[in-house]
């Protein structure tokens, strides 16, 4: 009987010690995560964003994920101004986050455990050519209007009080007839300041595979072809680019939204995790709203560019790669970068610098039915195609859901042909074709106030039409 309690107390021991250390270990990871998160938001704010660092800390680095709001502000960062990196240092007995600027795809964050890194002084800019006429550049870009306040410079002011709408507005931009009728930002930014996109970036997603289908570089109603899900009785393989960009893969995730925290925050490549996940519906039968479904929609859009490249005789030039930052030079969208991993991989459910101009340009790129400038950047019934709902709808939502954008035929008071982005922490693009009509809206909202969107574009509307 001794002999039984004996080894019944080491065994609890081993237990406790087990537990322990598994819970020190989960510690560290969500300090490498903090670490990783500040290092890229700096990075981003700083060079994509054009912010002070102040603001950046104020603003980006506050209302964040709870697992790791409270770890953030107690870590240092380092900023080098002549590499364009940002280095933030989670424990003493490992190398720092590091997340690295460069003038193509903004900032990069590097897996946990990387040290030692060079990238060399970033010293060429981007060409912005602000000196062009609206919308390629910024000249002219201002509808003339007569003295005194307009119903639109009403209700933008009103955006800017929480009590009105709610959440923390940053930037406000309403576009009438291709011009700017009314424009307000908050202290410290203008025109010209970037803020993440957050998940809008899925609607620039959808907008960069409208394209590269009107390149004919990919079928988005064809099996996506990932190499992942070609081995023998795997029903993965079954599933579309269109069921991808309709949130209707099937796939499960761990989280509503699927947050892919080691891709954002941990250095993890998409092209590794976001393929892992298991087949829990039918495609095509179930609405889950994920991030890891339009990570591999694009994933399967830059296998698709190469695979078709590969198989022609002729040579491809570089213009038919899969490429964010040439497409939105063509839309004067110069302040745009859209983010990689460390592998090349877009992480576009996410990961876009853009200013409320730039995100007003790509709306009047839909309102003109994917025409820019005498080219047609996008198929002609592609503003039909992601505003149209096909198979499951989310079912506690009050918006539907296309390919890639919301869908706003379900509100009073707005026309039924509205469809939008819309991104965590207040980010909103909302387009009207029927109004000529495109509103943007930023913020840094949190979980305790969010921005009434639906009764922000009610007013705008209605200010349009008294």
């Amino acid at each position: 009987m001794l002999k039984k309690l004996v080894s019944l107390s080491v065994v609890g021991g081993l237990f406790s010690i087990s537990a322990l250390a598994q819970e020190a270990e989960s510690t560290r990871y969500d300090r490498a995560l903090a670490a990783g998160y500040k290092a890229q938001f700096i990075c981003s704010g700083l060079w994509n964003g054009g912010k002070s660092l102040a603001d950046i800390k104020a603003d980006e680095l506050t209302g964040i994920y709870e697992r790791i709001a409270d770890i953030v502000p107690t870590l240092a960062e380092e900023v080098d101004e002549t590499e364009r990196q940002v280095r933030v240092r989670f424990a003493d007995d490992a190398p720092p986050r590091v997340a690295i600027w460069n003038r193509k795809s903004g900032c990069t964050a590097m897996p946990i455990g990387l040290g030692g890194i060079t990238a060399g002084p970033q010293t060429k800019r981007r060409e912005f050519h602000d000196e062009r006429p609206w919308p390629m550049g910024d000249q002219d870009a201002v509808a003339q209007r007569p003295a005194g306040s307009t119903g639109f410079e009403t209700v933008t002011a009103r955006a800017f009080e929480p009590q009105a709408f709610g959440g923390k507005t940053s930037a406000v931009l309403i576009l009438h007839n291709g011009l700017i009728q009314a424009e307000k930002y908050k202290e410290g930014h203008d025109l010209h300041t970037g803020q993440r996109t957050w998940s809008v970036a899925k609607s620039i997603a959808g907008t960069l595979i409208g394209h590269s289908v009107q390149q004919a570089m990919v079928d988005v109603s064809a099996r996506t072809g990932l190499p992942q899900w070609q081995k023998f009785g795997d029903p993965r393989q079954f599933i579309t680019i269109d069921n991808l960009m309709r949130m209707a893969s099937g796939l499960t995730s761990d989280t509503a939204g699927n947050r892919t925290d080691a891709i954002y925050m941990g250095g993890t490549s998409a092209g590794e995790q976001a393929p892992t996940w298991p087949l829990l519906h039918a495609p095509g039968t179930s609405f889950r709203y994920a991030n890891n479904d339009i990570l591999l929609a694009v994933l399967a859009t830059q296998a698709a560019h190469l695979d078709t490249k590969s198989k022609l005789e002729t040579y491809m030039p570089a213009e038919h790669d899969f490429d964010p930052f040439g497409f939105f030079q063509k839309l004067g969208m110069t302040r745009t970068y859209a983010e990689t991993d460390w592998q090349d991989n877009y992480i576009l459910s996410s990961q876009v610098w853009t200013t409320a101009r730039d995100l007003g340009r790509l709306g009047m790129l839909y309102l003109n039915n994917g025409m820019w400038d005498g080219e047609r950047l996008l198929p002609e019934n592609w503003r039909e195609f992601v505003s149209t709902p096909s198979g499951p709808q989310p079912e506690d939502r009050n918006f539907g859901y296309g390919a890639t954008f919301w869908l706003m035929n379900q509100s009073e008071g707005i026309p039924k042909d509205t469809f939008a982005g819309f991104g965590n922490r207040g980010q909103y693009l909302v387009i009207i074709p029927s109004l000529d009509l495109v509103i943007v809206r930023r913020g840094y909202d949190n979980s305790d106030s969010r921005f009434d969107i639906e009764a922000f574009t009610r007013d705008v509307v209605a200010a349009l039409k008294s």
